[in-house]
């Protein structure tokens, strides 16, 4: 079945992104459909970060058009209708995670009785509801990186774009952030995450298998593996020009 732009929550087009001689990002195009849970998978400095920081606006593409939710990127005004977890956590120390998610929560337009009770949500999806008052300079990395989550989460944004959402977080945990993620697809939500980690990659919608700076093939994870020849993703993203680097 055919789709529209009006289908599309992120649309990517002939995008470049040059740094120095170096082109980090070589002519992607890419939609993401509304409601879709959406993987990249590719190696380090494969141009995943880049590409995520170009549909969220935080950087600008040298040519090609990037567009989320209808709207030309980048644009400030997006801020609220987006839900962005970066790869490097952008937290206060200095200050308790309830204090960090009321100040996100004010940018996203939060407040009284209703952003307390996103901020208590959030936090139990991330299983950190008793560390609420704690100092976030006393958070283990793992802490960090669910906080980082808990904020994504915090205003029910349309569309959640997340960078390694799940490194450093312990197997049990990483499965109930898994299920919350599918029940957010399920009930409308679109997500589009970076991962390394091969099981996850075969929970997403579709995946785009990304190497420097090139998508070598997007589809579902049934359809790649059946189009390479493979049983698992990790053999079809090698097989489909993925390769084995580092």
């Amino acid at each position: 079945m055919s789709t529209t732009t009006d289908d599309h929550a992120v649309d990517v087009r002939d995008v470049v992104r040059t740094f120095g001689s170096r082109n980090v990002l070589d002519g992607v195009t890419l939609s993401v459909r509304r409601g879709e849970l959406f993987g990249l998978l590719g190696p380090s400095g494969s141009g995943k970060t880049t590409l995520i920081k170009l549909i969220t606006g935080i950087d600008k593409a040298d040519r090609g058009t990037v567009r989320m939710l209808g709207e030309r990127m980048p644009q400030l005004a997006m801020l609220q209708r987006f839900g962005y977890m970066a790869q490097s956590d952008a937290l206060y120390g200095e200050l308790t995670a309830r204090e960090n998610l009321q100040f996100f929560g004010s940018l996203y337009g939060l407040s009284g009785a209703r952003r307390n009770e996103r901020i208590h949500a959030a936090m139990a999806v991330v299983d950190l509801t008793d560390h609420l008052n704690k100092p976030v300079s006393a958070y283990s990395g793992g802490m960090k990186r669910r906080l980082s989550l808990a904020i994504s989460l915090l205003h029910e944004p349309e569309l959640l774009v997340l960078d390694e959402p799940t490194v450093g977080i312990d197997p049990v945990l990483r499965q109930s952030i898994w299920a919350e993620l599918l029940q957010l697809r399920d009930r409308g939500t679109t997500i589009i995450l970076t991962t390394h980690v091969m099981d996850e990659a075969d929970k997403c919608d579709r995946i785009g298998l990304i190497r420097d700076g090139v998508l070598t093939a997007v589809d579902s994870p049934a359809a790649l593996k059946a189009a390479s020849g493979t049983n698992t993703i990790e053999e079809a993203f090698i097989k489909l020009g993925g390769g084995v680097r580092a």
